[in-house]
């Protein structure tokens, strides 16, 4: 069979790990089942002028400093989103779901059988040999670090994450202290871990299985302290009245689930650069070209043939590849999307 005939132009994958958005509550450690919701804040500021100028305005306050001190008189008024618990709460509650999907052996959409059955195939035999057991374990502790808080998570006295499977007649429960799992590799062999890890892969390598898990966090980061909701996307701050959005809904502080999907995901420690302290990002976000927005690299290039395509293109037509790569390119597919390759 030549590639040419084993072309799906038309191809996609529908997400398995669904979660919800975060629901956020005030409490105190010392009482947990007195929870209040937190309320974004508007508050306007008074900054001072501090961004970098341009080289010609430099120029021009070297000449004549006087210029300078009417720029940094004009006061750099603002208006913005906080969030903050009260002067009696010294504990954030982060509340969300998530939903894990089987099925990953079938695209959502594909235009080529010869492909479809190539792909299936290599699938299969992926299940039958690693059972998800690696990326499960790996999703497990992404749970069980909370690494989901993001920045929520510095600065705090207690980490307490409880995960709750509500299956009918399959109903489990797991409690873990996120202080004593680490952010930055997988190497745990926790009997928590292992339990809720088998749970998410025997739910992943299933046909038509799921699996539906309750997620209640409780961070312990002092009195009235500030906490972070998701901040929204403001295309044009020219326009509104306030130069920072935070998230809720229905009134009530929230992450939006993209960002708690990223950091479920960040379970990428194969891409090449890991194993270099000075220019590793730690575990990343699982990605076609292991893109990290904020320091503006990829850290899969076709170049170094290490991206999604190079991988996929090859195995699903029935090549090999070593174990860990055949990790990545799963967790790609069960992060879903797009991914037809052109015929021309």
């Amino acid at each position: 069979m030549t590639k040419k005939e084993n072309i799906a132009s038309v191809l996609a994958f529908e997400k398995k790990l669904v979660p919800s958005d975060g629901y956020m509550y005030g409490t105190t450690w010392a009482s947990k089942n007195e929870i209040t919701p937190l309320k974004l804040i508007e508050k306007s500021v008074r900054g001072t002028i501090s961004n970098r100028f341009n080289r010609k305005d430099s120029k021009e306050f070297e000449k004549d400093p006087m210029k300078l001190d009417a720029k940094v008189e004009n006061p750099n008024l603002q208006t913005v989103d906080v969030c903050t618990l009260s002067t009696d709460q010294d504990t954030l509650k982060l509340h969300f779901t998530l939903k894990v999907l089987g099925g990953v052996d079938q695209p959502s959409a594909c235009n080529n059988t010869l492909f479809k059955q190539s792909y299936t195939s290599a699938v299969k035999k992926y299940i039958n040999k690693e059972k998800f057991t690696e990326l499960g374990k790996r999703y497990a502790m992404n749970l069980a670090n909370a690494r989901f808080l993001w920045r929520n998570r510095v600065g705090a006295e207690n980490i307490e994450v409880q995960v709750i499977a509500l299956n009918k007649d399959s109903e489990q429960s797991w409690t873990f202290d996120a202080t004593k799992y680490s952010t930055r590799d997988f190497k745990s062999d926790d009997q928590n871990i292992n339990s809720l890890g088998t749970r998410i892969a025997t739910a992943l390598a299933s046909t038509d299985d799921f699996l539906m898990l309750e997620i209640i966090c409780f961070v312990q980061i002092g009195k009235a302290q500030e906490v972070y909701p998701s901040e929204e996307l403001v295309l044009d701050k020219g326009k509104g009245k306030k130069s920072k959005i935070l998230y809720s809904v229905n009134d009530i502080a929230a992450m939006h689930s993209q960002k708690i999907g990223n950091a479920l995901r960040s379970i990428d420690t194969w891409y090449p650069e890991f194993d270099n302290e000075e220019s590793s990002a730690g575990p990343i976000a699982i990605e076609p070209y292991g893109a990290v927005t904020n320091l503006g690299k990829a850290y899969r290039t076709p170049k170094d043939k290490q991206d999604f395509y190079t991988f996929f293109d090859n195995w699903a037509r029935g090549g090999a590849l070593e174990l860990e790569d055949e990790h990545y390119v799963m967790a790609v597919l069960v992060r879903g999307g797009v991914f037809g390759e052109s015929n021309k």
